[in-house]
Order: C-alpha cells, then structure tokens, then sequence
C-alpha cells in the first residue's frame, strides 16, 4: 500500500510539473508551436511520451490548465457575488467578471504565464471552444451574466452579443499585456492588479453603456 501511494504523490507530481511547464511555454510560443516533447523535457521529464501518458491529447493538457485556475477564480467570485447581493449597479457586475482574475493572478506573484497563456488560447480556433466551454459554463459566471443583463439597457441581439465578445477580449488581453510587462520588467499603466482591475471596470463598463448607432 505505501509503494501504492509513493507512485499515486509521484504521478500526481509530475503532472503538476508539466502543467506548469505547459503553461509557461504556451504561453511564449503558442500552443501549436509547442510539441509534446518540449514541454516533457521542460517539465523535467526523461520520458518523451510523459504529457501523452499523464493526459492523452494537447487539447486535454490545455483543457487541464484552464481548470487548474479556475477553480481558485470560483471561489474568488463566490465570495464576490456573496458580497454583491441584488445590486442594479452595472459596474458591481462587470467587476464579478475582473476582479477574479486579477485577484488571482496578484495572488500568483511575478511571474505568471495564465493571462498570456489564455490570450494565445483564445486566438487559436482549434482551441478556443475549450477556454470558452470551461470558463462561460461556470455556475459563478453564470450568475455574474444574469446580473449583467439585468441592468444593460435594451440593445439589440447582434450588439449584445458583439460587445460579449468585446468585454472578453479587452480583459483576457489586457491582462496578458501586463503580465507580459511583469515579467520582462517594463513599465505598465496601472500599479498594481487591482488598479489594472479597476480600469478594466471602467472601460467596459463605458462599452457596454455606449450608444447604438441607429441603422439605415
């Protein structure tokens, strides 16, 4: 039984290693860039068929980080929407969307890789459906949307749905940027994550606000 269990904490260890090494080297090269053999050797692996063994496919590696951050991200938002209540406040929303991330990408320290690593997801259209399917469906995002939409003025489907996609890109980007900043050591617009949030707050709280040019 202890023999058992050694092997079940080094399995467990060593795919802890590549997810990291995944994750760092997704997020400087891309994903497709990236072969299985380079990330086993990064994760300090002799075996070449390491990230195969631990985790089948490169879309299941990928769909295996995203979910290594979000579960801390849904806790975070928990305690947010907890807090939040029935606001009518479109910002208290938008913040239930930013601040979770940013939060824990603070909470990681310097430097983090997530945010870099989700932008080159979310550009890759073989891989995009993962982030999209393990982030939108979450029960806390959920809840965060209802309470968006609840306090957007009416605006017409194809708007709505164009500023979605908007408010996802200027987030997950943003946040890339500064992450990227971080970790090279130059310089960024806002101090800290929570003042990177609080921008964030404002802008796409102005985006989702703006007028609707009537349509000819």
């Amino acid at each position: 039984m202890a023999g058992r269990t050694t092997r079940v904490e080094r399995g467990g260890e060593t795919r802890e290693l590549i997810l990291s090494a995944a994750e760092r080297l997704f997020a400087e090269h891309g994903v497709l860039a990236v072969s299985n053999r380079q990330v086993s050797e990064a994760a300090g692996q002799g075996n070449n068929f390491a990230v195969g063994y631990h985790f089948g496919t490169k879309a299941e590696l990928v769909r295996a980080i995203v979910r290594k951050h979000a579960e801390p991200m849904e806790e975070l938002r928990a305690r947010m929407l907890g807090e939040t209540g029935d606001t009518i406040r479109l910002r208290d929303w938008v913040a239930c969307l930013v601040r979770p991330l940013t939060e824990h990408l603070a909470e990681l320290g310097n430097p983090t890789w997530y945010a870099r690593f989700s932008a080159q997801v979310s550009t890759d259209p073989s891989l995009r459906a993962i982030m999209l399917d393990e982030t939108l469906t979450a029960p806390t995002i959920q809840q965060a949307l209802d309470g968006l939409k609840r306090c957007l003025p009416a605006l017409p489907g194809q708007v709505g749905a164009e500023r979605s996609d908007m408010v996802r890109h200027v987030i997950v980007h943003t946040c890339a940027e500064r992450e990227r900043a971080l970790a090279e050591g130059t310089a960024t617009p806002r101090p800290t994550w929570e003042d990177t949030a609080t921008g964030l707050i404002d802008a796409l709280t102005g985006l989702w606000l703006a007028p609707v040019t009537p349509r000819d």
